[in-house]
């Protein structure tokens, strides 16, 4: 039996999907539900998405809504977690958003807010592939790239709250436009997005692919994790193409922050890692080694897929909820 006050629910904000859990004491998983991200809405219509789904999920776990101690969100882009500003989410087309004031009015119990990454990360340190590092970087790909990082074992903001968004190193200069607005960002050449862009312009080009035949067999617009997948195992030569410069590119960000911080372990985690696994980081592993500067030990540096898959981003939710209402 679960005693008034003690759940918590965590919400990862995905750009294709809103995922919640509702999470006791003991970190057990008492129900998820899932939503689309209808991203063409103005801010208020997504929150009050957001605040259906967490009722939802209450509902679902057979508790009610006074049982619900807190929300906590993962949102994409830079968030201000001290009063749950989302400052600029370009993949939502969010600028200064007060998502944490917004969506307590309407649940009317205590919401925070954090950025996605650095959630997910939290919930791989604490529970998944990076439990017992204390310098940990995070790497989450799927429709953009995030990044996380904690050192001597807390989450590293940075002085304004904004450190590690990896996905915005620019790698290619006068490169393909990124969703920030800038050119030539790991993002804008390795995220699930990027793919669907080149796998499109390759197909437009007279090369055979079957991903958009997939794409509709299976109802999707847009080329999901689970498409990509699909598409890998029937040998497309478009999306392994794709693919292999993909991972290329992570690979050579995954050198660089090794470069800059020479972390413990570094975690790929996103929709991306949790379809593919090892196969996914492999190669991204084999660049990264190759151009380590230290390369000697490289070896002592773990890169490994994350563990808990899309349940990452809610739990580190709810670990850092936790956190908050403790101090």
């Amino acid at each position: 039996m679960v005693s008034t006050k003690e759940v918590i629910v965590g919400i990862d904000m995905g750009g294709t999907s809103l995922r919640a859990l509702v999470v006791n004491p003991q970190n057990e998983i008492l129900a998820v539900e899932k939503t689309p991200t209808n991203v063409a809405q103005k801010p208020d219509g997504l929150i009050r998405d957001l605040a259906a789904l967490a009722e939802d999920v209450v509902r679902a776990a057979g508790l009610r809504k006074s049982q619900l101690r807190a929300v906590s969100i993962g949102a994409p882009g830079a968030v201000d977690p001290e009063h749950g500003v989302v400052y600029h989410a370009p993949n939502l087309g969010w600028d200064a958003v007060p998502l944490g004031a917004k969506l307590g009015k309407l649940l009317r119990v205590p919401v925070f807010a954090e950025n996605d990454v650095n959630v997910g990360l939290v919930g791989e340190h604490v529970l998944g592939a990076g439990r017992g590092a204390q310098d940990l970087v995070g790497i989450f790909a799927g429709t953009g790239i995030g990044g996380g990082i904690i050192l001597q074992g807390q989450l590293y903001l940075g002085a304004r709250g904004a450190a590690a968004e990896v996905g915005h190193m620019i790698v290619q200069v006068d490169g393909p436009l990124c969703g920030c607005g800038n050119h030539g960002c790991i993002e804008a050449l390795a995220s699930r997005t990027a793919m669907e862009r080149d796998v499109r312009a390759a197909i437009r080009s007279g090369q055979k692919s079957c991903v958009l035949k997939l794409m509709e067999e299976r109802g999707k617009e847009r080329m999901t994790s689970s498409v990509l997948q699909r598409a890998l195992r029937k040998n497309d030569p478009v999306m392994r193409k794709v693919m292999k410069r993909a991972q290329y590119y992570m690979g050579m960000l995954v050198a660089s922050v090794v470069n800059m911080l020479d972390p413990e372990c570094v975690v790929i985690g996103g929709g991306i890692a949790e379809r593919l696994g090892e196969s996914y980081v492999a190669p991204i592993r084999k660049t990264a080694y190759q151009n380590f500067l230290r390369r000697h030990d490289a070896e002592r540096v773990k890169i490994v897929p994350g563990t808990l898959g899309d349940n990452a981003g809610p739990l580190g939710a709810v670990i850092l909820a936790r956190r908050r209402l403790q101090k």
